[in-house]
């Protein structure tokens, strides 16, 4: 192998680097410390020109939620969030942030639609909506 390729995948250039070291032996080596844009793909190789492994192989270390640090453990939390939703057929976290926004969106929309109607008239539909979306909401 040359060293020459592409990079398979994203990388996160700003926070990668690298470093000259010492061997033991006293050979230098070159370290790279790569971010990957997608934490949780596994490279089948660093350069395309490389070989490729067969990332179903490898058996990843079990590790605790609070071995990882905080950007990783609340992406891990959020995945195991959706996941238990998805099993039990809720919406996950990024679909529920949709519904309330459409939510939000839907109450606001009857309140300026009925802006230009009579008095009695708004007040009748404004007690219609709210009933409605207590309904929907699972609050009556």
């Amino acid at each position: 192998m040359d060293g020459q390729g592409d990079l398979p995948h994203e990388i996160h250039v700003d926070e990668s680097t690298w470093t000259l070291a010492t061997s033991p032996s006293g050979t230098k080596i070159l370290e790279l410390h790569l971010d990957k844009v997608n934490k949780m793909q596994w490279w089948e190789h660093v350069i395309t020109t490389a070989p490729k492994i067969d990332v179903t192989k490898i058996q990843p270390e079990d590790s605790k939620l609070g071995d990882l640090d905080g950007e990783t453990r609340s992406m891990v939390e959020k995945m195991m969030f959706d996941q238990r939703q998805k099993e039990m057929g809720k919406p996950t976290s990024d679909e529920q942030k949709k519904l309330d926004m459409l939510k939000k969106f839907q109450v606001s929309n009857v309140f300026q639609s009925l802006s230009f109607a009579p008095r009695n008239f708004q007040a009748r539909w404004i007690l219609i909506a709210i009933q409605w979306h207590k309904n929907k909401l699972g609050i009556l």
